[in-house]
């Protein structure tokens, strides 16, 4: 049985939501990012208890295919990013049809739908968290932060960084309050 459950953003998460199915004694076959699938068939009784503690821990079930293709979409995207290795011709739409298997526009209008944001504004967004907490750990210098996140320039990332925060990244980065966001509330 497959159970698709929001906001699912990171390896703590799939660890909290596993142990969810253990505590309701549901055997889990796989478990990623937005997604478990359980080796049988779970009870009414059972489902209600982990729709409950999922719900205490910060997650939903997602029952409608639209919210479960948001998710999926959502999930893609923050893992992309984290792996900070997007390359300068990265194109979102190839991407998320590639591993979706549906038309990119298609995707991008549920998405909108769902979200009332796009697609690729969800996307600048997450980027533009990176970057912000790429400039706080300092382990890069923005150039390098630049190339590992798919930005043509610095000017590029920086005047995207502007725009988003309202501060250039060497502003943000004297700001004593660093304002990130966390990942599922974008």
């Amino acid at each position: 049985m497959k159970i698709f459950i929001k906001n699912m953003v990171c390896n703590r998460c799939i660890a909290a939501v596993e142990n969810i199915f253990r505590n309701a004694d549901v055997h889990v076959h796989t478990i990623l990012l937005g997604e478990v699938e359980t080796e049988t068939d779970i009870s009414p009784e059972k489902m209600q208890f982990i729709e409950k503690e999922l719900l205490n821990t910060g997650f939903e079930r997602i029952i409608d295919s639209a919210h479960q293709i948001v998710e999926k979409i959502k999930n893609l995207i923050i893992v992309k990013i984290s792996e900070i290795d997007i390359p300068e011709d990265f194109l979102l739409s190839e991407f998320l049809s590639s591993k979706l298997h549906k038309d990119y526009s298609a995707l991008s209008k549920t998405f909108s739908q769902n979200e009332n944001i796009t697609l690729e504004q969800f996307f600048i967004l997450q980027k533009i968290e990176k970057v912000k907490e790429l400039l706080l750990y300092n382990e890069f210098n923005l150039t390098e932060i630049a190339g590992k996140l798919g930005y043509k320039s610095v000017q590029h990332l920086s005047s995207q960084f502007r725009n988003t925060t309202g501060f250039t990244p060497t502003e943000f980065k004297k700001l004593k309050e660093h304002n990130r966001k966390a990942l599922d509330n974008l």
